[in-house]
């Protein structure tokens, strides 16, 4: 079973280690990810948390899905799997 969880609605000001310090208090935290939007540099507001187990993973989505990080309730659930085929979006050559 998945152990990568989906944390969303994060304050700009939230980084990777500050992130990895809140959700040890449910378990082992083995990485975190926080995509940053390739034109400004700056964080999106979400973030990929890979946990130790799945009991850790299920302790960190009862324990902070709902609560608030720096005033905003954040969100915290399993992630789902990326689909085939990659995002669109890109600049496409016309023939």
């Amino acid at each position: 079973m998945s152990t990568k969880l989906y944390v969303g609605n994060l304050p700009w000001s939230c980084d990777e280690a500050e992130l990895t310090t809140i959700m040890s208090e449910a378990g082992a935290v083995v990485s975190v990810s926080m995509p940053t939007d390739h034109a400004t540099g700056r964080r999106r507001g979400f973030a990929f948390v890979e946990m130790e187990s799945e009991e850790a993973a299920q302790a960190a989505i009862a324990k902070f899905d709902g609560q608030n990080i720096g005033s905003r309730p954040i969100v915290v659930n399993m992630a789902r799997e990326k689909p085939p085929g990659g995002g669109g979006g890109g600049r496409r050559d016309r023939y």
